[in-house]
């Protein structure tokens, strides 16, 4: 008898945290003076990656000036200007969620996105031609593909928020987050194929090498990192999709959903691939480093 009153005792108790919980999730999310601690946050996390992404873009740029603009620095410009316009975005966080008509919020929510898709698939590139060059196989189509591939996102995308501003559907919104999850899975597919094959292909070498050595932890963690936060975005987008009022992104009551998400899927990612590549480029011009034509 006693074990069944515990039994019902632990049960109750557990339903009170969860309500608990609850009640935290639902104050917080109600709360202006929270939605404003939140969206400033984000704010300022951003405007930090993207100041350090224009930082390495001048040290890079001051090391080696002579040969224009490398995947290296195009990678970092790219860098400053997603997280500064998401730091924009989420400093004017009560004007850009309140835009009428509405496909406009979901413009500036969803342009940061894509741009941090061609940022980072140009890594996947960088990858792919060091892979062709050391397998002795075609290069030239690499980059065609790559400008190819984003000019069909961008253009697909657009025709949806054109759609949207026309006649605001639900089902093209519902297409529209699973084309974005879409689009991520297509990333990280690209970070999986080519950052493992680079991975593997540096792992068959003889490691004794520091200079080896790191390249192939620098692969592999940033393989990881960016693998896995496209995951995420995929992952976050289809239940925001299926589940559009508990998990949309783009609505100002939202504000912890929106801080876990957009800190997983790119402060974070971009903190740690920023750091990870912090090393300046020699200044006489290398194999691994070359401008893109």
């Amino acid at each position: 008898m006693g074990r069944v009153v515990m039994g019902m005792g632990s049960g109750f108790g557990l339903e009170q945290v969860i309500m608990l919980l609850t009640n935290w999730w639902d104050e917080i999310n109600e709360s202006t003076q929270w939605q404003d601690g939140i969206f400033y946050t984000l704010c300022a996390a951003y405007a930090l990656v993207s100041l350090v992404a224009l930082i390495q873009l001048v040290r890079i740029e001051m090391r080696v000036p002579e040969y224009g603009w490398t995947t290296q620095k195009v990678f970092h410009l790219m860098n400053f200007i997603v997280n500064g316009v998401r730091a924009v975005v989420f400093g004017f966080h009560d004007q850009v969620f309140y835009l009428h008509p509405k496909v406009l919020t979901w413009i500036l929510l969803d342009l940061p996105g894509l741009l941090f898709f061609s940022t980072y698939t140009l890594l996947v590139l960088f990858w792919a031609e060091i892979y062709h060059q050391a397998r002795s196989l075609p290069t030239d189509k690499l980059k065609m593909i790559y400008v190819l591939v984003n000019g069909c996102i961008y253009f697909i995308q657009i025709c949806i928020w054109i759609y949207l501003w026309i006649n605001e559907n639900s089902v093209v919104q519902f297409i529209g987050k699973v084309f974005i999850a879409g689009v991520s899975i297509v990333a990280a597919s690209g970070f999986l194929l080519y950052g493992g094959r680079l991975f593997l292909m540096l792992r068959r070498f003889p490691i004794e090498s520091k200079g080896r050595r790191k390249k192939l932890h620098e692969v592999g963690a940033v393989m990881a990192i960016c693998f896995t936060c496209f995951l995420i975005r995929s992952f976050v987008m289809l239940l925001s999709a299926f589940d559009s009022s508990d998990a949309s992104l783009d609505v100002l009551y939202h504000p912890i959903l929106n801080f876990i998400y957009y800190m997983l899927v790119e402060i974070l990612p971009s903190a740690l691939v920023l750091y990870i590549l912090r090393k300046l480029p020699p200044r006489r011009i290398s194999a691994q480093y070359h401008p893109i034509r």
